[in-house]
């Protein structure tokens, strides 16, 4: 007796790790990265000089200092206000480490922070919460300001920081670089070319989780567009405005939207099927690599 099966392609299918989505991603070369890098000093806490400048991101910043008679913390107010560094002092806990105590004053008032920490334990790239160091603010200016840059993120935000739907690979003037908010501590304004719109960008230095709001991540120094001279200028324009159309590639749909949350594959007899989902409820189809729908 002949014995058959049905194969349908769902007995095939596999769940596709991390791993395997980074696969579809096409990366930059090294050479590239290390081009496009945005090299930020380290101050040293050890080499902090008296009068070192400071931006509150946050009125929270009330809560990290020392109580004292000087001023009601209740009503305290710092946020948008600089803060300059004044030096510190050796402290004791019960353990009677020699711990030390920070402090920084506005011109009227000294705010101490306590670090629970030696001089030994305390990191070289050592940060203190709601607080963005001027001088780091100053040296990504000098390093950004005037020049051309091309973004690579649609998610812009206008000149009242409200987001706003932006345009991906497009040449931007970079007009000014300000202190940010608690979050992303670098606020980069520019203009786009083309349009002379204004935007904004937040972002983040070095040694952060949130990678997708590093300097590599936001802008290229190079025109993007010219790494992909197979692409169509009409397929670009969606790509551009962030958007799809059945027929692009799967590397086309990943220049417009981004690095999908997760992937399913399905191999079947007419090829393989492949499922792209989203964090935003979105999913596309291909089919042998193929946008369906």
């Amino acid at each position: 007796m002949l014995l058959t099966s049905c194969f349908t392609g769902v007995e095939g299918t596999k769940k596709i790790t991390q791993k395997d989505v980074d696969k579809v991603v096409k990366e930059l070369t090294d050479e590239e990265v290390k081009a496009n890098s945005l090299a930020v000093p380290v101050d040293s806490f050890a080499n902090w000089q008296a009068g070192k400048r400071f931006y509150v991101s946050d009125d929270n910043a009330k809560l990290i200092f020392a109580n004292s008679d000087s001023y009601n913390a209740d009503t305290l107010h710092l946020k948008g206000r600089e803060l300059t560094y004044s030096g510190y002092y050796l402290g004791s806990v019960l353990d009677n480490r020699a711990t030390v105590n920070v402090k920084f004053t506005d011109g009227v008032n000294t705010y101490v922070y306590v670090t629970d920490k030696t001089v030994q334990e305390i990191r070289p790239d050592y940060t203190i919460p709601f607080l963005i160091d001027m001088d780091v603010v100053e040296y990504i200016n000098r390093q950004l300001c005037g020049k051309d840059c091309y973004v690579k993120t649609s998610i812009w935000y206008g000149e009242d920081e409200r987001m706003i739907a932006g345009r991906k690979y497009v040449k931007v003037h970079i007009d000014d670089v300000k202190p940010g908010n608690k979050v992303f501590p670098i606020k980069v304004l520019f203009t786009d070319v083309e349009t002379s719109r204004k935007a904004m960008l937040w972002m983040t230095l070095g040694g952060t989780v949130l990678k997708n709001r590093s300097f590599d991540a936001l802008f290229s120094f190079g025109d993007v567009r010219k790494r992909y001279p197979n692409i169509t200028d009409e397929v670009w324009r969606c790509i551009v405005e962030g958007k799809t159309q059945p027929g692009m590639t799967k590397d086309e749909v990943r220049l417009s939207l981004g690095t999908p949350e997760h992937v399913n594959q399905r191999p079947t007899y007419s090829g393989v099927k492949e499922y792209w989902y989203y964090t935003d409820g979105r999913y596309f189809y291909f089919e042998d690599g193929i946008l369906v729908k």
